[in-house]
């Protein structure tokens, strides 16, 4: 019978180390602030015309379908990519106007037929006011980023002040309460206007690479925008 052989075995040879993973490269997003702004700006701008009475009441419904989709949906899209890219403020800003555009869309359209008659015009105020104060805590969030930014939601936060002011005392219909809300349809229209401004200005900043229409930034970097941190 053959012997074992009990002398000693040469090593095994190491095993090879396993590959190295592929290295991945990240997503680049693109700077969604532009598309935000412009989605505000042009639902703002629609019904900030009808409240200012230079287009009649009857078109209202047109403004739902643009709260909706470019107001509403686009703007909250927008708002979760700046939260994505780590913009604190800016996403905070568009997901809660975005939220601000959907709700208003569902109100008119779903709920506000419940509210008894004689308290739609409590109903609406209220919804005006608790966004005033929202845009008040923005406004208050805002003081380092540009002067364009905080005019315009300085101008904002009057908006809905007024139109909240305006709706709350319609109720009963008054010459007062429709001043009131001609007032906030007119301030509405310069919100709009600055909110377009911003837009161009950081839509021709991504596409010239480099500033072109003046911000006043404040405590930040030259190359820093609403949309970019």
């Amino acid at each position: 019978m053959a012997s074992i052989d009990h002398g000693t075995r040469p090593a095994a040879a190491p095993s090879p180390a396993p590959p190295a993973p592929p290295r991945t490269t990240g997503v680049v997003w693109g700077n969604s602030a532009p598309l935000a702004l412009a989605g505000f700006a042009t639902t703002t701008f629609m019904l900030s015309m009808i409240n200012a009475n230079l287009v009649n009441f009857g078109t209202l419904p047109v403004v739902f379908g643009v709260a909706f989709a470019f107001g509403g949906l686009t703007q909250l899209i927008a708002g979760v990519i700046q939260l994505r890219m780590g913009n604190t403020f800016g996403g905070m800003l568009f997901t809660g106007y975005g939220a601000f555009w959907l709700s208003l869309f569902a109100i008119a359209n779903y709920f506000l037929k419940a509210v008894p008659a004689t308290q739609v015009g409590h109903a609406l105020g209220l919804f005006l006011y608790a966004f005033g104060i929202f845009t008040v805590v923005m406004l208050a969030a805002s003081l380092r980023t540009s002067v364009a930014v905080i005019t315009t939601l300085l101008l904002l936060a009057v908006t809905f002040f007024v139109l909240g002011a305006g709706n709350y005392t319609a109720t009963v219909p008054t010459p007062a309460a429709s001043a009131l809300i001609r007032t906030g349809g007119w301030i509405g229209l310069a919100v709009a206007a600055g909110a377009f401004y911003l837009a161009l200005a950081e839509v021709c900043e991504a596409t010239y690479g480099r500033a072109i229409l003046p911000l006043g930034l404040l405590a930040k970097q030259p190359n820093e925008s609403l949309g970019e941190e």
